[in-house]
């Protein structure tokens, strides 16, 4: 094929046409089971400077940006009390995990003041700053802008943002997960979890319009029925003592503060050997699903 150059582009040869037998013989590299243990081990090293710290297999997914997953841009930030840290984001919403620590975050006039098992959503596209109130800090973070960049769009400023800063702290977090820890299973239940939603994605159950969270739990001895659908999901283990997950028969051992990708489509399922209650923070892409009726939810 004869590459036109700039300077003659016009309309008409830009214009590709494609028509091969069967328009689905093509697809981008598959998302990866993977454990993200350099980074985590990173966001441990507490002797450095504050630092966003990308989970990023952009070179696996083959982006030319920042990614996770397709949909999704996870980072750890680390904080130290002495180094507060800004960033402006092009997403059109952020979600924090508090993993370590206690301190506050700044988006325009809005001021959280977190603490450890804290999460708290913010609009995109403003300069969020963060500083630790301890000694150190971690949050976790997650964005979908690698769906802006793929769409080459910008997120809506601060005026028409319809996204408004909402927090759920550890406190309530626990007490709501004590009501319904004892409700009874049945044949339908796919976990002990509770999802963190607001009035401005109502009617979904989402974070933020596109992405669904969620404190997952399983109990002592407990085992997670094998399911599947077509989201993503990202699990970052909070508590791991003896937790493995199977993904389509490979066992994956948990490691506390470590991120594991479970790619769309793929059965799995999460089993808890030790003596503690298993949970974990996980953040998918199904809301994406919910919206386009694709969600795929299958036991088998």
């Amino acid at each position: 094929m004869n590459v036109v150059s700039k300077i003659n582009e016009t309309p008409q040869n830009r214009a590709i046409f494609n028509s091969p037998d069967n328009v689905f013989n093509w697809s981008w590299p598959k998302v990866p089971r993977h454990k993200f243990l350099k980074e985590k081990n990173e966001a441990y090293d507490f002797g450095k400077k504050s630092l966003l710290i990308p989970l990023d297999i952009a070179h696996i997914l083959n982006t030319p940006y920042p990614a996770t997953i397709p949909s999704i841009l996870a980072r750890y930030i680390r904080l130290k009390k002495d180094s507060a840290l800004s960033h402006e984001f092009i997403a059109s919403g952020e979600i924090y995990y508090v993993l370590e620590g206690r301190g506050e975050t700044k988006n325009n006039d809005v001021v959280i003041n977190w603490s450890k098992g804290d999460v708290f959503c913010l609009p995109g596209g403003n300069i969020t700053y963060h500083s630790s109130l301890s000694e150190d800090s971690i949050l976790f973070c997650v964005t979908n802008e690698p769906i802006l960049s793929f769409e080459k769009l910008m997120p809506k400023n601060k005026d028409n943002n319809s996204l408004k800063p909402t927090h759920w702290t550890n406190e309530k977090i626990q007490s709501h997960l004590n009501e319904i820890y004892n409700r009874p299973k049945t044949k339908e239940t796919a976990g002990v979890a509770i999802q963190f939603s607001t009035p401005d994605t109502l009617p979904s159950r989402n974070t933020i319009p596109m992405i669904n969270t969620a404190l997952n739990t399983l109990e002592s001895g407990g085992d997670q029925r094998a399911h599947r659908h077509n989201g993503a999901a990202l699990t970052l283990a909070i508590q791991a003592e003896s937790i493995y997950s199977n993904i389509e028969n490979e066992k994956f051992d948990w490691e506390e503060g470590a991120v594991l990708i479970t790619p769309g489509t793929e059965l799995h399922s999460h089993h808890n050997r030790g003596s503690k209650r298993m949970m974990s923070f996980v953040v998918q892409d199904e809301g994406l699903h919910f919206y386009l009726r694709t969600t795929g939810f299958s036991w088998t």
